[in-house]
């Protein structure tokens, strides 16, 4: 089954002009990344989503867990989540390949109350990223995902069979206990996910952890300890990071110098926001803005 997911993937790359770099498909949520190269660590924003590394390996780290994995493994993301990604095994003549599937929130919980033996959470929290191997039922869904390619018109017609699987799949799987907190609306893990989209929506105003909590139905200090225990960072931590990778993106795409990229994200301070930045991104953000306006690439998303 690899081999003919390596051939599938490969093939439809080379049909799109072929090298390294990030490739959309016409199935929506569904990118096909190559690198024939290491890289450094890139920062991006993960939304939930499941990953696979189908040759090579890659590192992420979410906050202060670092996650590795590797050919025929899958990385499963709950929430979303600031991370920093990169590839740590590919060369020329076996490049990395890997393939992410944004998860479906809706179909998740569908297949959950159909199931006659859903999962149950498990008791403690854990962060919301996990990995496992990439089984023999979900390549065979992966894969007919990528044959689907083939034919456009059949995409929203059968698109939704084959996540159903997906979601089965996962849910019944070795981490389905992880998995449904994703999907039910009271798990700690949903209503946390919640609080995060009010702080993605709002990232620009001061963090105020009573709103947020209040966002999650739960006390502020029982808030703060979930959400660290599913991010691995605070919400201002969690916040600084989306301001940050905003304020690269203003400067890089949309040509903003350093103090009104500082501004429009939030910040009142132009010499923190460098501090920070270079803290952040190893460089200060005007030589930063410099040498990644040569090469235009989308920063706030990223095939984990």
């Amino acid at each position: 089954m690899s081999d003919e997911m390596r051939k599938a993937v490969t093939g439809y790359m080379a049909s799109h002009g072929g090298g390294d770099g990030l490739y959309a498909t016409a199935l929506p949520g569904f990118y096909l990344m190559r690198s024939s190269t290491l890289t450094m660590p890139k920062p991006a924003i993960y939304r939930p989503a499941l990953c696979i590394i189908v040759d090579g390996a890659k590192q992420i780290m979410f906050g202060e867990r670092l996650f590795t994995y590797q050919a025929m493994q899958a990385l499963v993301i709950s929430v979303e989540m600031p991370a920093f990604g990169q590839v740590i095994r590919a060369s020329r003549e076996q490049p990395m390949i890997a393939l992410t599937l944004e998860l479906d929130v809706t179909i998740l919980r569908e297949v959950l109350e159909e199931m006659e033996s859903p999962p149950k959470p498990s008791g403690d929290d854990g962060p919301g990223v996990f990995v496992q191997n990439f089984g023999a039922e979900l390549q065979d869904c992966v894969l007919r995902l990528m044959r689907m390619l083939d034919t456009p018109k059949s995409i929203p017609i059968l698109r939704q069979a084959i996540l159903r699987e997906i979601s089965f799949w996962l849910l019944s799987g070795e981490n389905g206990s992880e998995v449904c907190k994703l999907a039910l609306p009271g798990s700690r893990t949903r209503r946390v996910a919640d609080a995060i989209h009010l702080l993605r929506d709002n990232f620009t105003a001061p963090v105020r952890v009573e709103q947020l909590a209040a966002a999650a139905k739960m006390s502020p200090s029982s808030f703060h300890q979930h959400f660290k225990m599913l991010t691995s960072m605070s919400p201002l931590q969690y916040q600084k990071q989306l301001r940050l990778l905003e304020a690269r993106r203003l400067m890089v795409a949309d040509g903003l110098n350093a103090a009104n990229a500082a501004y429009r994200v939030g910040y009142e301070s132009a010499s923190q926001f460098s501090r920070e930045y270079a803290r952040m991104f190893g460089t200060p953000p005007k030589r930063d803005a410099l040498e990644h306006r040569a090469q235009p690439q989308a920063l706030t998303s990223e095939v984990a």
